[in-house]
């Protein structure tokens, strides 16, 4: 236990003295020594220099061993997959993007085959081998049905839906897999170093080219029976079709009905068109004019009462395109138009996570089980 919890202090506030490890755990300088000691022989810890400036002997730095273990992140979409290598203490050390036409329709096992193109690409960036790989976790629209393995609520991503999938992937990666719906990993993004930081009760509300939401309730995020929980862009509101049989196009995600039809990027920009600006073309040109960030607004807080009112969380944390392309004028206007609608309050944020959340929250969940497999073990 005193070992575990130097290693944690070590990957949260990086390099620390023997005496600082020893005040930070209540240890006896003894036993931080031995402490020490035992980690850097098993190749946990190094030491990185000493503290300098200081009345008496230099004191040596610990810290974590980066090349204890290595873990690749995931981001999957229809257009293809952003693959990130990093070492135990996060740092990431190689990322590559490959599209669907990365590899052939008519390979083989090509779902599998796409994402080690993405996986050695990145391995090749960051100097490293399969063999070197202790883990990986992917995020996929979507959700592993716990009771028969195959992929539910993502039509649009053709060939992943076979019910060996996990069992496939880790064959070809000779490393054991993680899938995880994408906007639960945006979720885990939040949490650690987002808007959603300090808060236990929460939702997410993804608003992209498909809807979706992540419901975290005393810190755990909840999955429902089938993986389903938060699916809400078949969620059916005022004003938008049916979504029967949760039946969707494969070639777009917010194609059938509900939540997903009012305000995925895709019908965002055709409410400019039909508001009378046939020019526009993306979700950022499209939330410009005032009309349309009014109507998006008011869509969305009617379907952000309906998640509101059976949920109550503290904290709703409006993410994906659409939230930032409106950013704060949107947000305001969604409170505005919230108002009445539901009788809990919960404070609305806008996500402010530099760089892609998904990504970033396959990463954090890669390096929490790594971390437990790595350190609990040695």
């Amino acid at each position: 236990m005193n070992d575990r919890a130097a290693l944690d202090l070590l990957v949260s506030q990086g390099p620390l003295t023997r005496t600082q490890i020893g005040e930070l755990t209540g240890l006896s300088k003894p036993t931080a020594s031995q402490l020490l000691a035992r980690l850097e022989a098993a190749g946990l810890v190094r030491t990185t220099g000493n503290v300098t400036g200081r009345p008496g002997p230099n004191a040596q730095l610990y810290e974590v061993n980066p090349v204890a273990a290595h873990v690749a992140a995931l981001a999957v979409d229809q257009l293809g997959i952003t693959a990130a290598v990093a070492d135990i203490t996060g740092q990431v050390l190689g990322e590559e993007r490959v599209g669907t036409d990365a590899v052939d329709e008519a390979v083989p096992n090509r779902t599998a085959r796409l994402v080690a193109t993405a996986v050695d690409g990145a391995l090749a960036k960051a100097g490293l081998e399969r063999e070197q790989l202790h883990g990986a976790v992917i995020g996929t629209p979507g959700a592993l049905d716990p009771q028969t393995g195959a992929l539910r609520y993502a039509p649009h991503l053709p060939g992943w839906h076979s019910r060996r999938l996990k069992e496939e992937l880790a064959e070809v990666l000779g490393t054991p897999i993680v899938i995880e719906n994408d906007v639960n990993l945006a979720a885990v993004a939040e949490q650690h170093d987002g808007a959603a930081q300090d808060f236990d009760d929460f939702v997410l509300v993804w608003a992209d080219e498909g809807v979706g939401a992540a419901i975290v309730l005393g810190g755990q995020l909840l999955r429902g029976a089938t993986g389903g929980a938060g699916e809400i862009g078949y969620m059916p509101l005022p004003g938008a079709p049916l979504s029967r049989g949760g039946d969707r196009s494969a070639a777009r995600p917010d194609a059938g009905g509900g939540f997903q039809r009012l305000v995925g990027s895709p019908s965002v920009v055709e409410l400019a068109q039909e508001y009378g600006a046939p020019e526009v073309r993306t979700v950022d040109e499209a939330l410009e004019r005032d009309e349309v960030r009014a109507e998006v607004a008011r869509r969305m807080a009617m379907g952000l009462a309906a998640v509101v009112a059976v949920v109550d969380p503290r904290l709703v944390v409006m993410s994906g395109e659409v939230a930032q392309a409106g950013g704060e004028a949107l947000r305001v206007l969604v409170e505005e138009e919230f108002t009445g609608l539901a009788l809990p309050r919960p404070e609305l944020r806008i996500s402010d996570i530099d760089g892609n959340p998904i990504l970033i929250g396959a990463l954090r969940t890669a390096l929490a089980e790594a971390r437990d497999a790595v350190f609990d073990t040695a």
